[in-house]
């Protein structure tokens, strides 16, 4: 920090030249964010010095939040669930996770519990893992890109806590058999967590249906992030618990504040996201999430049909709208895409392949483009 500050000018110029220098997503084919609505950034403006984390302060905010925990606990089948507004995914999978453990160990000592989560789990688990000391135990995928049931039953003995399923994996987009994992977690009286911060604002819009939430007796938590598919800003995720038992597990007491405890992993929290949250969710209602999710459907098959015309396939058909592509040399491929044309897209790691996310933000005119970039690389590989 310098003694005497910058002028408003300078300082205008230096964050211009610095967001020329972000990628914009009209050629971001790789990332489940994506441009946040109009009513959700001036909820985000509007709310900007609103912290949740002593919320006695920011009593309008913290109704908010409440209505908002209440829109998506009836959007996931259980209109009494607890919980909070988080940072994203990563927060909530390390929150309900640190519920389980701390519950279990009420009831059972252990000297190492371990938890069991799919291959294709999102790499927070490894934090999670790391934070809390707890084993994680990874079962293999069947041929579909699923947790396999019979790899979960194997990994399971007395010190486990519970388990993980995901809805709407990072790779692939891929649903595992939760209704299997709901009987697992029941016949072992254990937990289950599922991670839905991508599928969570797509599933529920789909025409097909997938059981994937607390119509599930086994489903204990549930985190869905609508900073994705849910056009609020960044950051803005949600953890669900069944039980209010879950969320009294992580009480910590805070008596300077104007609230006594939190049961938070943050300390402040942004009370902007909850207002954009609120507001785009409102805005848009169910209806307005099914045109979007239906859209980007229709985006996700014409590019697999453009992609066709080219003998390009998917490694699985695509649940919802991320593709995973067989490519051969996908890692190269991924390079010259950006070096030669700006593209940003991403790579599976097993099996092997090119992945894309087709978010609102992407266009016909954008996979066109796109596909006839991947043309021209493909025939020079």
């Amino acid at each position: 920090m310098k003694e005497t500050g910058l002028s408003e000018e300078k300082i205008r110029n230096i964050l211009d030249d610095s967001k020329r220098q972000d990628l914009k997503y009209e050629h971001v084919l790789s990332s489940m964010c994506t441009y946040p609505h109009r009513i959700a950034v001036e909820a985000h403006m509007q709310f900007i010095e609103s912290n949740m984390g002593d919320f006695g302060l920011f009593q309008g905010t913290y109704n908010l939040e409440k209505e908002v925990l209440s829109m998506l606990s009836h959007l996931l089948h259980h209109p009494d669930a607890s919980g909070y507004t988080t940072t994203g995914g990563t927060e909530s999978n390390i929150q309900a996770i640190r519920s389980m453990r701390n519950l279990f160990l009420q009831r059972s000592k252990c000297d190492k519990p371990n938890l069991v989560v799919p291959d294709s789990a999102h790499f927070s688990f490894d934090k999670v893992s790391d934070i809390l000391d707890v084993e994680l135990r990874k079962a293999s995928l069947d041929e579909h890109l699923r947790v396999s049931i019979d790899s979960v039953n194997s990994l399971i003995d007395e010190n486990t806590i519970g388990l993980v399923g995901i809805a709407g994996s990072t790779e692939f987009g891929q649903v595992d058999p939760i209704d299997k994992l709901s009987e697992i977690a029941l016949k072992n009286n254990i937990f289950l967590h599922i991670d839905a911060a991508f599928g969570g604002f797509v599933l529920p819009f789909l025409e097909e249906v997938y059981k994937f939430d607390f119509l599930l007796p086994g489903v204990t938590s549930i985190a869905i992030d609508p900073h994705k598919m849910g056009l609020s800003t960044i950051p803005s995720g949600v953890l669900l618990f069944r039980s209010s038992d879950f969320l009294e597990s992580l009480k910590a007491d805070t008596p300077y504040l104007t609230v006594s405890t939190q049961y938070t992993l943050t300390g402040t929290r942004s009370g902007a996201a909850v207002a954009a949250t609120y507001a785009v969710m409102n805005f848009l209602g169910k209806e307005g999430y099914r045109k979007m999710v239906s859209e980007c459907m229709d985006l996700t098959h014409y590019l697999l049909k453009k992609l066709a015309d080219m003998d390009v396939h998917p490694l699985i058909e695509p649940v919802m709208n991320v593709v995973a592509l067989e490519v051969p040399k996908s890692d190269i491929v991924r390079s010259r895409l950006a070096n030669e044309f700006n593209w940003q897209v991403s790579i599976t790691q097993n099996p092997h392949g090119l992945r894309l996310v087709i978010m609102p933000h992407v266009t016909f005119e954008m996979i066109d483009s796109f596909v006839q970039d991947l043309k021209q690389v493909l025939q020079t590989i």
